[in-house]
Parts: structure tokens; sequence; C-alpha cells
């Protein structure tokens, strides 16, 4: 019998940690869990971790440590606090990292995982839009590895498998359309966060699922993608597919699209880099395409979703506005969320605070280090909270 694998899960109490857990439990002797983490969801952390045998859980707010000892007392389990115990417990040895934190929080376990040699399952996609070539050139130089978990990267990460990435002429990324899809435009700007937070197809938490209804979730997977894959701008496409069935296309220099077709279940996506190079089974619904009947397809009106307009303007210019973008996006998301800007405007924020820093000379074209990349992220949102005060 083969050893068990060490993995650790960051982010494990959102909808991928969870995922992750289930998969993990149905062959619980295969692996060793090292570190778990999670926010303010205290009771699953605590049950995850005794359940699993973790070393370690960790709780990103300071003020719920007392809680998780005490959920942990008499268990050997170790509780720990805050983003520098995040660290230390992404620098303890682990074969697989699931990076699920949300936002840029994700982006320094991470790297650490990834100096320490492990292979990174990446959910926490901010990672890549902020800091995509530090991201591979960390696992480069360290013997890591980075597998994608979001189910548009994986669908064209799996499209890619065998095959000359030379001889792709454009990658196609779907997106549901989220919850106003189907909205007429002017009611846009009276949408509610409740509203926002509801998802027509998928069981995610509440920002990732408002960020999916503004489009903002599907303009930072356009950036992951050239940072993954290093396509340029002009090959990435979006296209709105409603059933969520098809995930990415590749298109190839024969004119043939590849296309990645299942169901919309992120234990897919999450089972493929767990497993890999194997594939195995996993208990996800097996499509009847007769009864799904058809699928539909619809063009992605940048009108109604300028995140993607946005998007595009980030990688045509590069450096650090991936980091700008994705934090000034961060803080116009708080707003909504806290109603004190409408929803149309989060759009608004991102856009001023990439003018406004875009002209702020050496900061966009800044070196590629940590610190750089999260002095972006702090002045991004300085801006962005001075412009939401403002509306």
């Amino acid at each position: 019998m083969t050893n068990p694998r060490k993995v650790s899960i960051f982010g494990a109490t959102g909808s991928i940690g969870q995922n992750t857990i289930d998969l993990i439990q149905r062959d619980r002797e295969a692996y060793d869990v090292v570190a778990l983490s999670g926010g303010r969801n205290i009771a699953q952390l605590a049950g995850d971790a005794i359940d699993l045998g973790a070393e370690v859980a960790v709780t990103a707010f300071d003020d719920c440590l007392p809680d998780l000892q005490a959920a942990l007392e008499g268990t050997g389990i170790q509780a720990a606090a805050g983003q520098a115990a995040l660290i230390e417990a992404a620098d303890r040895p682990a074969d697989w990292v699931m990076s699920a934190i949300v936002g840029a929080a994700g982006l320094a376990p991470g790297l650490k995982a990834l100096e320490g040699g492990a292979t990174l399952a990446l959910a926490n996609k901010e990672s890549m839009v902020c800091a995509g070539p530090l991201v591979m050139a960390t696992a480069k130089a360290n013997g890591g590895s980075v597998l994608p978990v979001d189910s548009e990267h994986s669908a064209v990460f799996q499209a890619l498998i065998g095959e000359d990435i030379s001889a792709v002429e454009r990658v196609i990324i779907t997106a549901s359309g989220g919850a106003f899809r189907d909205w007429p435009l002017e009611k846009l700007a009276t949408a509610t966060p409740e509203q926002a937070a509801t998802h027509p197809n998928w069981d995610m938490g509440q920002r990732i699922t408002i960020d999916s209804a503004s489009m903002f979730n599907k303009a930072l997977e356009l950036i992951e993608t050239k940072e993954f894959f290093d396509f340029s701008p002009s090959q990435i496409e979006t296209l709105v597919h409603p059933e969520s069935m098809i995930h990415a296309l590749v298109g190839f220099n024969d004119g043939a699209l590849m296309a990645h077709v299942g169901p919309p279940d992120m234990r897919h996506a999450i089972g493929f880099a767990l497993h890999y190079p194997d594939r195995r089974m996993l208990p996800v619904e097996r499509l009847d395409l007769a009864q799904i009947a058809q699928l539909t397809f619809r063009p992605a009106d940048e009108t109604r979703w300028p995140a993607l307009r946005l998007a595009r303007e980030v990688m045509e210019t590069g450096g650090m506005a991936g980091a700008i973008f994705n934090a000034a996006k961060e803080r116009a998301l708080d707003a909504f969320i806290d109603k004190r800007i409408g929803f149309l405007d989060m759009a608004v924020v991102v856009e001023r605070v990439l003018e406004q820093l875009s002209s702020t000379t050496g900061h966009i074209d800044a070196e590629f280090t940590l610190d750089n990349i999260l002095d972006s992220d702090h002045l991004a949102r300085t801006r962005a909270d001075e412009i939401i005060a403002k509306l």
C-alpha cells in the first residue's frame, strides 16, 4: 500500500473546500490531512479538523481563536489564527494543497505552499489575476506545479492535454450570466445584494455569486486564462451559456472546437486536480443529453456587463493592473453588499481606480514582487474607498 498523500485545504469551510473534503472523505485512507483553514464558521472548521484528523486548524480572524481553541480542546489538533498562522500552516510539508481562500488573502499562503514544492490546486483566481507571473515562476523555481480548479480553466487544461498549444487559435470561456442575465438593462440599477446573491445554476458563497451576477467573476477568469496559459487577450472570448454544461471550448487552427461538457458540479474540477494525471470515478451526475435536449448560447454584452470590457483593458495593460483591478473590485463589492453603492456603481468604482492608478508613474510597471503586489492592492483599496465615499 502506498503512503497517504499529505494534503492541506485553505478555505475549507467554503463551497470549494467542502466539496474537496467530500471527495477526501470518500477515500479517507489515501490522505493525511495536514492543515485546514476557514473564516468565522468555527463549528464547521473544528468539526472537519476533528473528522479528518488534521494537524492544525487556522481561522483567518484573531477574535475567533478562543472559540476554535475551545472546540478543539483535548483533540491534539493545534488551533491558530491570523495571516501569520496561515503562512505557517502553508509552510508545513504537503504534497497537494487546495487554495480556495477568497480574494487576495489567498495569494501568500499559495506562494508559500509552492515554495515547498507542493502541487497547488488553484481555486483562488485572484492569485493569478494579481500575481500570475510570480505564481508560475515560484512553482517552476521550487519544483511545484499549479493545477486549475475553476471549472472553466480545468476545462481548458483538459482540452489541451496531448495538444500542441501553438495550434490554438482561440479559447472560449463560458458564463452562466448570473442572476440578472434575463433582466431588462434598465432594471439593473435597482438590483439588491439579496437578489444578486441567488444563482440560477450554482450553489456558491454570497460574494462569488454576486460577482457572477456582475460578471466580475468572469472578468477575473478571463485575466486568469491569459496568465495561466499565456494566451494573448485577442485569443480569449466569452460566451453566455445559461445551462452551464459546457465549461469552456478550445478552438484550433484546423477549425475544430474541443468542448468540455459536464454537470455544474465543482467536484469534477476538484477531483481532476486531486487525482491528476489519473482520471478516477467521481460522484457527479452523468448527463442525459437527450433529456437536456438543447444547449443555448448568447453574446456576452459588455454594455450589460462592463466588467468584461475592463478585464480586456487590464489584460492589455499588464503589470500591476490585475492587482489593482481585483482590489478595487473587492472594495466595490463590499460597498454594494453594505448597500452603500448600487449594483452598477461597482464597475464605475473599478474603472475610476484603474484610470487614476494607470497614470501614476512607475506603479503599473513596478517589479513583480509580493511586496509590490500587496502595495498595489493597498493603494487600490484606498482609492476605491475614496471614490465610494463620493458616490
